[in-house]
C-alpha cells in the first residue's frame, strides 16, 4: 500500500496514485494534528497533493528526490 496510517503519522511510499485520495482525505479528517511522511515516496497524484493541501497537513520529512522534494515544498509551503 503506498500510504500506510500510523497513529498521526501517513507513510507515503513509492507512487502515490489517485485511488489513495479518498482514503487519504477520511484519514486526515480525524486526525487534526497528523503529519506527512514524504521521504520515501517518488511520484504524488495531484489529487493527493490537493488533500494535503486542503487539510493544511504539516510534513515531517521531504521525498529524496530533489525536483519532487522542490515542487512539494514550495506547493504545500505556499497553502
Amino acid at each position: 500500500m503506498p500510504i500506510e496510517f500510523k497513529k498521526q503519522k501517513a507513510v507515503f511510499r513509492g507512487a502515490v496514485t489517485v485511488e489513495e485520495a479518498e482514503a487519504l482525505l477520511e484519514w486526515l479528517q480525524n486526525k487534526a494534528a497528523a503529519k506527512a511522511d514524504l521521504s520515501a515516496c517518488s511520484h504524488l497524484h495531484t489529487a493527493n497533493l490537493q488533500v494535503l493541501m486542503a487539510a493544511k497537513t504539516k510534513v515531517a520529512s521531504w521525498p529524496g528526490d530533489s525536483d519532487l522534494s522542490a515542487w512539494l515544498e514550495t506547493t504545500l509551503n505556499s497553502a
